[in-house]
């Protein structure tokens, strides 16, 4: 059984949750921006939570299922999603049979979505993932039309749930908790993290979310920081003052300093948060 690749609209790639444990050979761990979304869509049609989606970033994918009828789920951002033109519920099962078409619209809100099929996509795994990591080109390229997506094979055993009660992304104020620093002492003035209200950039990627505001300065603008690691969530702030929030396709080592990392429970908001959305940092415990 596989999924015809009709149109793959602005970015469509393959994802599951990454590639851990290689840090240490240059290789970041990647996987879906939106983890619970991703998550969330296998459990849906009875697969383990790793095995790989599509996400689909602002919509506009569609795909024609060949060889057999398939169980399918949508989640994250609403695309308002059809089988045929027929639409269906996002964070539902959806049965799909041979020859019709997925399609998947413009997000109202939120920025990726994921379509996961039961058995999954099982395209060939690079370095133990089906991830694809934009920053390196590791994993299964960016899906274009044309491209043929194998499906795997499943079991017998169905989720108990056809639909997941999820509150629907919107596109109100995103709000993020941080750990300060460890490096909030190279700034002036470290809390002005938390005093601005943020926008989004539109040259943000899956690398990292670019935000505008007010720049943080630095206290001594001329002092170096060597290269040290750096993780998902880390808050990096370059000489321009603008912060850089690190996502799924950071790179392993960065040389500008932290001043706060987002905790693990908000880091998936940021995979919805568009261009042009207002953004908040809360400190999630005093600065010392």
């Amino acid at each position: 059984m596989t999924l015809e690749v009709l149109r793959s609209g602005p970015l469509a790639i393959v994802e599951d949750l990454g590639r851990a444990g290689l840090a240490h050979l240059g290789v970041g761990r990647s996987g879906a921006a939106d983890r619970g979304s991703h998550t969330l869509a296998n459990r849906l049609v009875a697969n383990p939570d790793d095995w790989a989606t599509v996400e689909v970033t602002f919509g506009g994918f569609a795909a024609r299922v060949r060889g057999g009828d398939v169980d399918i789920a949508v989640t994250g951002a609403d695309t308002d999603p059809t089988v045929n033109g027929t639409m269906f519920g996002t964070n539902s099962i959806h049965h799909v049979r041979d020859g019709e078409v997925i399609s998947l619209g413009t997000p109202r809100a939120g920025l990726r979505t994921y379509l996961a099929v039961r058995g999954g996509i099982g395209v060939t795994p690079v370095l133990g993932s089906r991830s694809y990591d934009v920053m390196s080109a590791i994993g299964p390229a960016p899906l274009q039309a044309g491209d043929v997506l194998p499906v795997g094979e499943h079991t017998d055993d169905y989720p108990e749930l056809d639909q997941a009660p999820v509150a629907a992304i919107t596109d109100s104020v995103v709000e993020l908790r941080a750990i300060p620093g460890p490096r909030d002492t190279w700034f002036v003035d470290p809390d002005a993290l938390v005093h601005t209200d943020w926008v989004v950039s539109d040259h943000s990627d899956r690398v990292g979310t670019r935000l505008i505001g007010h720049p943080l300065q630095y206290r001594n603008p001329e002092r170096q920081l060597p290269s040290e690691g750096t993780t998902r969530g880390a808050i990096q702030v370059p000489p321009n003052g603008l912060p850089v929030i690190l996502g799924p396709d950071h790179p392993i080592t960065g040389g500008y300093p932290v001043v706060g990392v987002v905790i693990d429970a908000d880091i998936d908001k940021l995979a919805q948060a568009r261009p042009g959305q207002h953004l908040r940092l809360h400190w999630a415990r005093p600065r010392s």
